[in-house]
C-alpha cells in the first residue's frame, strides 16, 4: 500500500489520486462474533479500501497514533487514522487538532461557548481551551487502519 501514498510530512501520508485501485473480495454474509453461523461459503462483492475509507482523496491524510488517550474510542497506539480536512468539525467528532503547536487526537467538545478536547481514557484530563491558547482543528477522523500481530 505504500506505493499508493505520498509522504506529506513526518508521519503524515496522503493517498495518491492516481493510485491503482485494488478490489478485494467482500463476502455478503456477515461474520458472527458470537456463535458460528451456517453461512454460505462464497464471494459476493469486492471492496476497495480507498473507496471505503477515503471520501475526498485531495483532503484525506493518514496519521499514525502514538499514546493511549483514545482507547475508549477504539483508537490505539500504532493505529493509522484516516483524517479528512473537508469534513466540518462538529461537537462530538474525533478530530486531529493543534493546540499551541502540539498535534493531538481527541473528541471535540463545543457547548455554551466552551471548547475542549476530551480524551477517551479516564486517566487523561479534558483539555479546556482557554483565552490565549492557540487551537486549530485540522481535520476529522473518519476511519482507521489496524494491523494485528500474526
Amino acid at each position: 500500500m505504500l506505493e499508493s501514498l505520498a509522504v506529506f510530512g513526518q508521519g503524515i501520508f496522503m493517498p495518491l489520486p492516481d493510485a491503482p485501485k485494488i478490489a478485494l473480495p467482500l463476502d455478503a454474509v456477515k461474520i458472527s462474533a458470537g456463535f458460528p453461523s451456517p453461512a454460505a461459503d462464497y464471494e459476493d462483492k469486492h471492496l476497495d479500501i480507498n473507496d471505503y475509507l477515503v471520501r475526498n482523496p485531495v483532503s484525506t491524510f493518514f496519521f499514525p497514533v502514538e499514546g493511549e488517550s483514545m482507547q475508549g474510542a477504539e483508537i490505539f497506539d500504532g493505529d493509522i487514522l484516516v483524517v479528512d480536512k473537508s469534513v466540518k468539525p462538529r461537537h462530538g467528532h474525533i478530530v486531529v487538532a493543534f493546540v499551541n503547536g502540539e498535534r493531538l487526537v481527541k473528541r471535540l467538545y463545543r457547548s455554551a461557548g466552551r471548547v475542549a478536547l476530551i480524551a477517551e481514557n479516564p486517566g487523561y484530563q479534558p483539555l479546556e481551551i482557554q483565552e490565549g491558547m492557540e487551537l486549530e482543528v485540522w481535520g476529522v477522523v473518519v476511519g482507521k487502519f489496524k494491523r494485528f500481530v500474526v
